[in-house]
């Protein structure tokens, strides 16, 4: 297997290669793979696996150059040995292995499944749109706390639009936090499904993780981000185009909701449902819709999606 690491320059050549190659020779000790510089990029050939781990390690340290001017003297052995290094694994000062279950790798349940999580992989925005219960967010986050475990990002933004579904709830006590937690528990609870019991707050204290109101994005720029915007059928057009435009370098956006339960007020459309033929076509982006077939919950949720569909088509 052979995989190429365009360059802009020669001289980046020297910052990823390190003093007199340091980086070069370490990786390829580590990694067992053939690296060469030739016709302006990096070329890694060897076996799967070490292609991919070569691969990887080349691309964290031009993000860490990208970011800090230089690499620190241990950065290139926690790339390379994550598992077994300082706290700084992982942002916020917390070992992978502390935080994170085991036994919780995700597998796809449909073929749908399988291709919503592969243009995750393959697309920078990917947007997911189906019924209660097909997996939109679990898989989304399951894809970013994967990310955040191998140091592909750096933290995760978890995003909801704050609308009630169809009910007034009034004025609610507390701080502000207080407040927006009851729009936000469903996200709780898909992170809560990788994490070791106590360990959210952690890493929300950190600032690896963020759970915040759309309300709240206006004005940022996030890079080395895994950004996932929830119940996006209840954003506005102007809250959609405020949100994707918050994107920065080396992020990642999956935008979930399901059409058919929008709760705007009468007379506004939802951005979910115009975005579609805005960004349709654009390389980079990606739209996967996921039908009743998908659902994974209780068999009566598929049940009660189809109840609705033929009372929809009655009317």
């Amino acid at each position: 297997m052979e995989r190429a690491i365009p360059l802009e320059s020669r001289d980046e050549a020297s910052r990823l290669f390190g003093v007199y190659d340091a980086n070069l020779k370490r990786i390829r000790e580590k990694t067992g793979a053939k690296i060469t510089l030739r016709n302006g990029a990096i070329h890694i050939v060897g076996a799967r696996p070490a292609v991919e781990e070569a691969f990887r390690a080349f691309t964290r340290v031009r993000e860490i150059i990208e970011a800090r001017g230089q690499l620190a003297d241990d950065d290139l052995e926690q790339i390379l040995e994550p598992r077994s290094k300082s706290k700084e694994a992982v942002p916020g000062g917390f070992v992978p292995g502390s935080i994170f279950r085991r036994f919780t790798d995700v597998e796809a349940k449909s073929d749908n499944q399988k291709k919503y999580l592969a243009e995750i992989d393959a697309n920078d925005i990917v947007f997911s749109i189906g019924p209660a219960g097909t997996g939109k967010t679990f898989l989304a986050v399951a894809k970013a706390v994967q990310r955040l475990k191998a140091g592909q990002v750096r933290r995760i933004v978890l995003v909801r639009p704050a609308v009630e579904a169809g009910e007034r709830l009034g004025f609610l006590p507390g701080d502000i936090q207080a407040k927006v937690n009851p729009y936000l528990r469903p996200i709780y609870d898909s992170l809560n499904a990788f994490l070791e019991f106590g360990q959210l707050a952690r890493l929300i204290a950190g600032d690896v993780v963020e759970i915040v109101p759309l309300a709240y994005m206006r004005g940022r720029t996030l890079d080395e981000a895994f950004i996932i915007l929830d119940e996006a059928q209840n954003t506005t057009s102007e809250q959609m185009k405020m949100f994707l435009t918050r994107m920065g370098g080396r992020s990642k956006i999956v935008v979930t909701g399901d059409i058919t339960q929008i709760d705007l007020p009468i007379g506004k459309t939802s951005g979910l449902v115009e975005i579609r033929d805005i960004l349709k076509g654009i390389p980079g982006i990606s739209f996967v819709h996921l039908t009743r077939a998908d659902i994974v919950r209780h068999p009566l949720v598929q049940r009660i999606v189809d109840a609705y569909e033929q009372k929809g088509r009655r009317r």
